[in-house]
């Protein structure tokens, strides 16, 4: 089950290449982090950290123009596993 989404992006070389920020329902999301981005054989996905210190799966399918939540971990980022994770944070 997956949940689709408003996604904004950074579009470099290419269309929609990150995402930087998405919302939840009228809650919007800024992309601090992308921890890991792979790619399957009709979708990329990205591994993010949003700014409420919480972990989201996003995938993006290139043909139907669309993203989707795929998974969700509620919480405050590990520094340990993540270290370094904050150096380029900026506090709003």
């Amino acid at each position: 089950m997956s949940l689709k989404l408003k996604v904004d992006c950074y579009s470099g070389y290419k269309v929609n290449q990150k995402p930087s920020a998405f919302f939840l329902g009228k809650r919007k999301l800024r992309v601090k982090d992308i921890i890991d981005q792979w790619y399957g054989p009709d979708h990329s996905y990205f591994k993010i950290l949003a700014d409420d210190a919480s972990i989201y799966i996003l995938r993006y399918s290139e043909a139907s123009d669309h993203w989707e939540l795929v998974f969700f971990k509620e919480g405050s980022c590990d520094v340990d596993t993540y270290p370094g994770i904050w150096e380029n944070a900026s506090i709003a």
